[in-house]
């Protein structure tokens, strides 16, 4: 500051609060020493994710990434953004925060590998009130553990700590994912009508429909501690929480050994809205509803009294990802031995317009999961 004894012009005021007054960042709410103390925590974990390709470390202004390193020769980048929604409630009522961040890598990696890409990298995007590193570490040693188990590099992310804009110990999350195919390799590619439908079964809920799930448990009565009535041996949360299944793997497998035509992820919109994304005009997917339903789903069904069809519009329903092959008993055979269940579903038939756009049909068996007020 410029005394009133000074001849030099004051100068304009900054906004910034003399340092006499003491403000500082950590008063109004953020603690920088935190955010350097939770990179220094996890830095470990995702230099485990390194792969071929990789260059550099965490704390730089961008993440490097070498194509030619990682062994492609034509590529052709893919890219995806999304978050765990709603499920992230659960994780912080019940202080479950160790696998939402699996939950986060594969929502987007799954996205990738229906187009035929392989996972490169992984950033992830924390943003909470205030922030707690015990917490936040468990997050992202979460996300690790799943670019670890699809075999792409967790290269940085941002943490926001903004208060105000969150109430005390919630968060948010949001991941962002590039993959990488040959240009002559992505999917789908040629799907006609004959094609054979093949599910691999889900690991449960995964990370779509839990503000439905949430206002189920409300009706139920339950705490996410009490014990779980289709689980046993966990809580209700801990059976809930059961993060997201990574397929990366079991498609690019097949997808290598030529025996892909498409591969669709089950997320929100469950099959009805997800499968046909896949298909060209002037097809339909004929699927018979029979596959073995888990037992969270008829739980959900039963005391949301939620219909059949509602719960086939809402949630994967046991099945996470559903592949379009013309070499059925091959990729039963490939996954059998790879220690993989999955399950015929149905087929691919012409559509009664050519121009028509791709739609679904599907066959309910009336035994199909339990759910209480029927379709």
């Amino acid at each position: 500051m410029t005394s009133a004894a000074s001849s030099s012009p004051t100068p304009p005021s900054t906004g910034v609060a003399d340092a006499a007054a003491g403000a500082t960042y950590r008063d109004a709410g953020v603690d920088i020493a935190a955010g350097d103390a939770l990179v220094e925590v996890i830095k470990p974990a995702a230099r485990a994710t390194d792969r071929p390709g990789t260059m550099g470390g965490l704390g730089g202004f961008g993440a490097l990434f070498d194509l030619k390193a990682a062994g492609f020769t034509d590529p052709v980048l893919v890219s995806c953004t999304d978050g765990v929604g709603t499920k992230l409630m659960i994780a912080i009522e019940s202080g479950l925060h160790e696998t939402v961040g699996i939950d986060l890598v594969a929502m987007c990696v799954n996205d990738l590998v229906v187009q035929g890409a392989t996972p490169l990298f992984f950033l992830d995007y924390f943003a909470t009130g205030h922030l707690s590193v015990e917490d936040a570490a468990k997050v992202v040693r979460g996300i690790a553990a799943g670019c670890s188990g699809s075999g792409c590099a967790l290269v940085g992310g941002e943490t926001a700590e903004m208060p105000g804009m969150y109430a005390a110990g919630h968060y948010d999350l949001a991941g962002f994912s590039v993959g990488a195919a040959e240009r002559d390799a992505l999917l789908p590619r040629d799907i006609r009508a004959g094609d054979t439908l093949i599910g691999l079964p889900s690991a449960g809920v995964h990370s779509n429909g839990f503000s439905l799930v949430r206002a189920i448990v409300k009706r139920s009565g339950l705490a996410w501690d009490a014990p779980c009535p289709f689980a046993d041996g966990q809580t209700l949360a801990q059976a809930l929480m059961t993060p997201t299944k990574l397929y990366v793997h079991q498609v690019l497998n097949l997808h290598r050994a030529g025996l892909l035509q498409a591969a669709a992820h089950i997320t929100g919109g469950g099959l009805p809205g997800n499968l046909p994304r896949v298909l060209p005009h002037g097809l339909r997917a004929v699927i018979d509803a029979t596959w073995p339903v888990p037992p969270v789903f008829d739980w959900l069904a039963q005391v949301g009294q939620v219909s059949t069809q509602e719960m086939l519009r809402v949630f994967n329903c046991g099945l996470g990802m559903i592949l379009v092959t013309r070499e059925p008993k091959a990729v039963m055979k490939h996954l059998h031995d790879a220690g993989e269940s999955a399950h015929i579903i149905g087929r691919i038939d012409a559509a009664e317009n050519a121009e028509a756009a791709a739609s679904l049909e599907m066959k309910v068996d009336p035994a199909f999961g339990t759910a209480g007020a029927g379709a």
